[in-house]
């Protein structure tokens, strides 16, 4: 009998070993497959591990990763929250669920497992960066950049640190401070940096309105790219705050050709072809955008074009629709208050400027159009 038992035991003992063998031989398989992108064949294989071991770690883990692959993350948290409860210190399940949370944009959960992650790997600098990603998005600007100041301090010119920085710094409108970053990130590659670096500091230069210093980062991305949207506009809007329609005017052309029925780009075509005089083309694009859909700015033009033919009350019937709307546009009323004038309604005029002056004058060429106008009183 003790022979029997003895013998029961040491086939056991085999049994578990065989099958010891054959998990760690489906989960390299399984890994394999996952780097050939052959996913329900790898789900097979950690599947197949979990009919012998139900909360095997690297099964759960590869079967989180093949769902996250898919992009179907919920089921691939649910996998790596299943591999936590019985393995919480798992490095890859973190990162999984950090990544998982993250896509799904549930930013405050990313930085919590990340923090975990952390804890046990301070040095990794790929986490680190997607945790100052994560603070980015939850527009926490302190703990971003020390994030991200902490990988440039481990890895001089990190590319994800530098960009993350002038995103942050741009989400901030701090646009002189992206441009120290992104600038690095152009001095490093030259022309050949990522287009969405040359396209964004473009636009720092038109938020800061140094337009001319704007247009070389556009026409680089666009000689790179012929028919980037954001080159496009980039260059129309700069030309544009340089006073140079004929020029913006080419460029709005250019983004129509493709996407004849953007109403915004329809009123910023028909905005050039009115400061270039041409008031009968800028009718008919401000027309077509509003054929498309309601918009402010093309009624605006189309009070101005009316304004300029010399139609003062068609322009005001059309500027008093959209203060109903709008009663805290300041441009609105001077534009207003000029129709008046020009009509000799001095003291309908003036009641509209005192409804200005009670808004507050704020910027300098709205400024300028109001002191001009009330030296006409």
């Amino acid at each position: 009998m003790a022979l029997h038992n003895r013998q029961h035991d040491e086939h056991s003992e085999d049994a578990r070993a065989a099958a010891g063998v054959d998990i760690a031989e489906l989960s390299q398989r399984g890994y394999q497959l996952l780097k050939e992108k052959l996913l329900d064949e790898a789900d097979e294989c950690f599947r197949q591990i979990l009919e012998q071991e139900e909360t095997n770690n690297y099964a759960l883990v590869g079967l989180g990763d093949s769902a996250r692959k898919r992009r179907d993350f919920h089921a691939a948290v649910a996998y790596y929250e299943k591999c936590l409860e019985h393995h919480p210190d798992n490095n890859y399940a973190l990162f999984g669920l950090a990544d998982c949370f993250k896509s799904l944009k549930y930013f405050h959960r990313a930085i919590k497992v990340w923090e975990r992650y952390l804890k046990h790997d301070d040095q990794n600098v790929t986490v680190l960066t997607r945790v100052a990603d994560a603070y980015r998005k939850v527009r926490d600007f302190h703990n971003s950049k020390q994030l991200y100041l902490r990988v440039l301090e481990m890895q001089q010119d990190n590319a994800y640190a530098l960009i993350g920085l002038g995103h942050l710094h741009y989400d901030f409108k701090e646009y002189a401070g992206a441009l120290q970053y992104w600038g690095r990130m152009y001095e490093l590659h030259g022309e050949s940096v990522d287009i969405r670096v040359l396209t964004s500091m473009g636009n720092c230069h038109r938020k800061m309105k140094t337009f001319a210093d704007g247009v070389p980062f556009f026409k680089i991305a666009l000689k790179r790219q012929p028919g980037n949207f954001y080159a496009l506009f980039g260059l129309a809007d700069c030309y544009r705050g340089l006073g140079e329609p004929r020029q913006s005017l080419d460029y709005w052309n250019q983004i129509l050709e493709r996407d004849p029925a953007n109403k915004v780009i329809l009123t910023r075509a028909g905005d050039a072809y009115r400061c270039m005089g041409q008031v009968d083309l800028a009718e008919r694009y401000y027309t077509k955008a509003l054929n498309i859909e309601f918009d402010e700015y093309a009624v605006l033009g189309l009070a101005l074009v009316n304004k300029a033919r010399g139609d003062m009350p068609e322009a005001i019937e059309s500027l008093n629709g959209l203060l109903r709307n709008d009663a805290s546009n300041p441009r609105l009323y001077l534009e207003l208050a000029e129709c008046h004038l020009k009509l000799g309604q001095r003291r309908e005029a003036q009641r509209v400027l005192q409804q200005v002056e009670a808004l507050g004058i704020k910027g300098r060429t709205i400024g300028a159009f109001y002191d001009r106008l009330k030296q006409q009183l």
